[in-house]
């Protein structure tokens, strides 16, 4: 069943229900194996390259498979599928817990924007992280993992997993490469864990280096891209497996919750083993309907990615300017920016997210309030990829199940601002609405002194 999940690079045409002694598959429905190594040039060609599912009746959209449940024309074909002789890679499909057509089909997608050979997706992005890392780690072994994560992933790590399957976690900075090593428990430590732009500190990892430690010393890397689709393509420099929200940006409309782990063909589908498989099993299932919508925007993600970049990147040089304290690795003072430049992909800029450090809470929140309640900039909220910018304290929000000592050790300091810049708006309309209401910050911090 390997096949079912990797990419083919043909258009696919509408097949009916094979029978189980159907030799003459069609080239364009079986999966197609790419190579070890994808050779396109960057995600939005390997997606243009992606098999296109075309409707039952030849709707130029594909079809939404909702059933919960797949009949067969012969008894003795249940029991094949079963003992795993046939599977999605000759149209059989079991229960939609296993596998579904239409989210086979996103995960495809998601397989060609990270470059793997095989993705799957689920109903949110912490249960994506979850069920891999139970794939990976059993009890009494041990994760090395970035000390600056996103906070329901640091909980994950920090008090879900050591109670409830004896799995822990050192914390490292992933900067320093020498302490990395050093972490990593010989025959004991089976993953290293990071994010590919740090939850809300937006620290770049060095892809390339921390791939080669890891796999010296035999671990699996698992990269959280949720930061950087399209900017940052995680497995093509040597991590093992990329995880998303893909609620974030690959959704764009804060309307869905999902995930997807992408990988090795072997491990997703070991992911979705009858016996042994963590998403088969703990069964965060994505709905046919949600995987249908996501899938309808991926291919526009792309060209939203690249506005969401350009006008973080020209909000951060402005900011800059004003001589506020501000975060993003597209300014050339950032600590990593030369690192992210190398091995960004082309055109797709920087990243959708900055920093404003005001310094405390009370004066972050006074910022926050200004913006959304007074001039309309963005939305007081959190997540990301929205079309509106949203924004959020993160040392009391999305990091809060960081206890004070470790955002201290995270570099997330009380008064971060975290930004999710949108796109809604012109550029100059948004950015005099930010003048304003840092205008107004500074007036009524001077009428207060007075």
């Amino acid at each position: 069943m390997a096949d079912a999940l990797q990419n083919v690079n043909v258009i696919s045409s509408s097949k009916k229900r094979a029978t189980p002694d159907d030799s003459n598959h069609d080239d364009d429905f079986i999966s197609k194996k790419l190579p070890a190594k994808p050779t396109w040039g960057d995600p939005v060609s390997a997606l243009a390259n992606a098999r296109h599912e075309f409707g039952e009746h030849g709707g130029v959209n594909m079809s939404i498979e909702a059933s919960a449940t797949f009949t067969v024309m012969e008894p003795e074909t249940l029991s094949r599928m079963f003992a795993g002789e046939l599977g999605p890679d000759r149209d059989f499909f079991i229960y939609s817990r296993h596998f579904n057509p239409t989210v086979l089909n996103l995960g495809r997608q998601m397989a060609a924007l990270e470059g793997t050979e095989a993705a799957y997706c689920t109903s949110s992005g912490m249960s994506a992280i979850s069920s891999i890392l139970l794939q990976l780690v059993s009890s009494g072994e041990h994760i090395v993992a970035s000390q600056t994560l996103y906070g329901g992933t640091h909980a994950l790590l920090t008090h879900f997993l050591p109670r409830s399957s004896n799995i822990t976690t050192s914390f490292v900075d992933i900067r320093d490469l020498e302490k990395t090593k050093e972490a990593i428990i010989e025959g004991r430590t089976k993953v290293l864990y990071f994010e590919s732009m740090s939850n809300p500190t937006l620290t770049v990892a060095n892809i390339p280096e921390l791939s080669r430690i890891a796999h010296e010393k035999g671990l699996m890397v698992v990269v959280d891209n949720t930061f950087a689709p399209m900017v940052v393509s995680p497995a093509r420099m040597g991590a093992d497996v990329v995880v998303h929200s893909i609620s974030k940006y690959v959704s764009g409309g804060a309307d869905i919750i999902a995930g997807a782990v992408c990988g090795p063909a072997s491990l997703v589908n070991s992911l979705m083993d009858l016996h042994q498989g963590a998403l088969m099993l703990l069964g965060p299932t994505m709905n046919a309907k949600v995987a249908f919508e996501l899938s309808e925007r991926i291919p526009h993600l792309g060209l939203r990615i690249k506005e969401h970049c350009h006008r973080a990147l020209v909000y951060a040089q402005r900011m800059k300017k004003m001589g506020l304290k501000v975060i993003y690795p597209g300014l050339e003072d950032h600590p990593d920016h030369r690192l992210l430049k190398s091995i960004a992909n082309k055109e797709y800029g920087y990243g959708g997210m900055l920093c404003l450090d005001m310094g405390t809470e009370a004066r972050a929140n006074k910022l926050m309030n200004l913006l959304q309640n007074h001039t309309q900039f963005g939305l007081m909220a959190v997540s990301l990829g929205y079309y509106e910018t949203l924004m959020s304290c993160s040392g009391s929000s999305t990091s809060s199940e960081l206890n004070e000592e470790e955002q201290a050790l995270a570099g997330i300091s009380p008064g971060l601002v975290r930004m999710s810049i949108g796109y809604s708006g012109t550029l100059e309309q948004r950015w005099n609405q930010f003048e304003k209401a840092l205008s107004k910050l500074q007036d009524s911090s001077l009428c207060s002194k007075n």
